[in-house]
């Protein structure tokens, strides 16, 4: 069994405990959960949460994934459509096309009111934010992660980050730090309460 395989066996005993799903046991905390995995493995860690997913939704946990790409392409094609973007890249210096982009994503009144919408429509049990590294670095992870926190508090929020989380420093990749974040816990440190 890989090392992959076995993390996300541990995320599933986790995430499917009632402890965790009732949000018990986090000292007054947000429930906001980090699932660090190595950059390289991205295609089969998106693979395993794929599974897990799959395999949380047969045990009766739903699940809402907020993926930031498909997110960020939503409102794009909302705004006139990805071609249009791509003129913009090509006709502005790299500088001017990451700020419009920026706007056309602007955390607080496009991207939080979308992930907002989609939180009340669901109903889920947790919250899965993923696609973090393929939005780097119009959308960094803890500015979402912090104003999630506004949003996300019916169930508890798992985000799966391509690199390092030692509890207090998002390091993506393993090799851009990222500003601190202390309000999540390393779900590699969370043992399973059945």
């Amino acid at each position: 069994m890989s090392n992959l395989t076995q993390k996300f066996e541990h995320l599933f005993k986790v995430i499917s405990s009632s402890n965790f799903l009732n949000k018990e046991s986090l000292g007054g905390e947000i429930p906001f959960f980090i699932s660090a995995y190595d950059c390289k493995e991205e295609i089969a860690c998106r693979d395993e949460i794929r599974l897990l997913i799959r395999k949380l939704e047969d045990n009766g946990v739903h699940v809402l994934e907020l993926n930031l790409y498909s997110l960020t392409c939503e409102i794009l094609e909302d705004k006139g459509g990805m071609e249009r973007m791509f003129k913009v890249e090509q006709a502005k210096p790299k500088d001017k096309f990451l700020n419009a982009l920026q706007s056309s994503l602007n955390m607080h009144q496009v991207l939080m009111p979308l992930i907002k919408e989609k939180i009340k429509a669901a109903n889920a049990k947790v919250y899965f934010l993923t696609g973090i590294g393929l939005v780097f670095p119009f959308i960094r992870s803890h500015n979402v992660l912090n104003n999630l926190q506004n949003i996300a508090k019916e169930a508890p929020t798992v985000a799966f980050f391509p690199g390092d989380y030692n509890g207090h420093t998002l390091n993506l990749f393993g090799m851009l730090k990222d500003d601190n974040y202390y309000r999540a816990f390393n779900m590699d440190k969370i043992e399973a309460k059945l």
